[in-house]
């Protein structure tokens, strides 16, 4: 079921999503001190490209420098793509089929707001590695 409900959302918007944050990713590293929020950027656009089966963890000893971060990224980039996220569930929440794919576009507000301090990890996993 996973792997259907992947396949659908890549085609009905997590294609599109996942090339926004490519870009931010790409723009941030332009700058090479941007580097840390560009890495980021492409770890999400990853989870975005197949969100079904995955879910978001705290790092464990993400600090002060997270926060900092994350304020930065709010600023530059993240409003702009939890738009998109909104934008694009409110589009999928229009069908009947869509309606799991708005609600998973909205767990990705979150990550897509504050990224930093944040691990993606498999949903499958008996014990996740941050999880000890």
């Amino acid at each position: 079921m996973k792997a259907l409900l992947n396949i659908i959302w890549l085609v009905f918007g997590g294609f599109l999503l996942a090339l926004g944050y490519v870009v931010a990713g790409i723009l941030c590293c332009i700058t090479i001190v941007a580097i840390p929020w560009g890495i980021a950027s492409f770890r999400i656009a990853g989870y975005t490209l197949w969100p079904f089966g995955r879910s978001v963890v705290d790092k464990p000893g993400a600090g002060g420098w997270s926060v900092l971060g994350n304020v930065v990224w709010f600023v530059f980039a993240g409003w702009w793509l939890a738009l998109g996220h909104v934008a694009t569930a409110i589009a999928q929440a229009i069908t009947i089929i869509g309606i799991p794919l708005a609600i998973a576009n909205l767990k990705l507000i979150p990550i897509s707001l504050l990224p930093l301090g944040k691990d993606i990890v498999d949903s499958d996993a008996r014990y996740p590695a941050y999880q000890h």
